[in-house]
């Protein structure tokens, strides 16, 4: 899918890791967490922790090695979520193919994929009426098909925030319903993300990594 684009450097790829380590007294281990824009890959026992409003997250595990990662994006502007028809959805595939290809490049290989995807929520009010959400929804499912990647589970759109606790080593992902309350810090980042990417351009091609897993591609 991306062997057409132009390879993507160290540096441009270190802007979309996520960096905010602290350690979960819930979980009683380390923790990454993952903000709009973001992305984390791990082969340790640590966990990934994002909070979704309008955004997805795909939680993408190699199940023969243990290695994963978890992404938060969004599709900008309105239209088709399609990966032919849509220019915002360059966005999406993206984010989908920095996270995959970097578990390329821990020795993940495609046909051992598997993924699990959160978020599409009808919950920042900015974003309601183009339907971001169910975009955004609908883009990670097309997505994975495309790629061939198997979709195991998901919990998409509604009207509520989640907070998704993604374990790596093991697969195991724990989803919480955030009440309002609660919500307003954490998708205020949304917001500003939302913002950033209606004032990027969208013309053009994004660059992407040119590689594939050591046993090609299924």
């Amino acid at each position: 899918m991306s062997a057409a684009m132009p390879r993507v450097t160290h540096a441009e790829v270190s802007e979309h890791l996520a960096t905010q380590r602290y350690f979960d007294r819930e979980f009683e281990r380390e923790a990454v967490k993952v903000l709009p824009g973001e992305y984390y890959v791990s082969a340790r026992g640590e966990a990934i922790v994002t909070v979704l409003g309008s955004c997805v997250a795909a939680c993408i595990r190699d199940v023969r090695l243990g290695v994963g990662g978890l992404n938060h994006f969004m599709l900008p502007g309105e239209g088709a979520a399609s990966l032919v028809s849509s220019a915002s959805a360059r966005y999406g595939v993206f984010a989908m193919e920095v996270l995959v290809n970097h578990l390329f490049k821990l020795g993940a290989q495609r046909e051992y994929l598997e993924a699990k995807v959160f978020g599409g929520g009808n919950v920042v009010a900015s974003l309601l009426r183009s339907d971001v959400g169910a975009r955004n929804a609908q883009f990670v499912r097309d997505y994975l098909a495309t790629e061939d990647i198997a979709l195991v589970a998901e919990d998409l759109m509604d009207d509520h925030a989640r907070k998704v606790v993604f374990f790596p080593a093991t697969g195991r992902v724990m989803v919480k319903r955030v009440g309002a309350s609660s919500q307003s810090a954490e998708l205020q980042h949304e917001r500003h993300y939302q913002r950033r990417l209606q004032s990027a351009p969208i013309a053009g091609e994004v660059a992407l990594f040119d590689i594939e897993p050591a046993g090609g591609r299924r």
